[in-house]
């Protein structure tokens, strides 16, 4: 248990209260839960760069950490986009369905390939790519934006980054497919599987 995952851990944990806060703002109305869960995100947010920093520089990575990292991150993005989905006016804007879809129907399609791509080459390589983390900047971009209720004056705003956060989360999610499908084909049995068709 490094330094680096008890951050990590720290930021699973702040998900839970970030959500009931929403809640109660929605439903009471109280800006200081409102405040209190703008805080909380944002802390969850800035926490991934530090556990990140925390693990490269003093030599911290681990098994447990590379799959908490990527959990921790997809919990909060996701938590998030659904809560804020729903219904909240005139509490809170409303982020669009389109964009909820997109990002849930990515996250569950990678996760269906990586588990194909585990179990039929025994390992699975992710490369990290930019266009991952600008979508991943800009999903959590969208969600501080609706609460610090800027998207009532500036609703043109919030489209361009609702708008921006789907197009990089499909791109993205296409590079990753593609990654797993080059890590299939060069796969020795797929690869004696073409052999045998090529002999046929």
């Amino acid at each position: 248990m490094t330094t680096a995952n008890k951050i990590t851990i720290l930021r699973i944990l702040l998900i839970p209260f970030f959500v009931v806060e929403v809640l109660y703002f929605v439903e009471t109305g109280t800006e200081l839960h409102r405040w209190l869960a703008t805080i909380s995100f944002a802390l969850a947010a800035i926490l991934d760069g530090v556990d990140g920093y925390v693990a490269r520089h003093f030599h911290q990575q681990s098994e447990l950490g590379t799959v908490l990292d990527p959990l921790a991150d997809k919990l909060l993005l996701v938590s998030g986009i659904v809560v804020l989905s729903f219904d909240h006016t005139p509490r809170l804007a409303t982020i669009p369905l389109w964009l909820t879809g997109t990002i849930i129907g990515r996250d569950l399609l990678l996760g269906l390939g990586a588990v194909i791509v585990r179990l039929t080459v025994g390992k699975i390589t992710v490369r990290p790519r930019l266009t991952g983390k600008i979508a991943t900047v800009l999903q959590m971009a969208a969600v501080l934006w609706i609460l610090l209720q800027w998207a009532e004056p500036h609703a043109t705003w919030l489209y361009f980054i609702s708008l921006s956060a789907g197009i990089f989360t499909g791109v993205s999610g296409l590079l990753y497919f593609w990654d797993g499908s080059r890590q299939l084909g060069t796969h020795p049995a797929s690869l004696a599987t073409k052999k045998d068709e090529t002999r046929s």
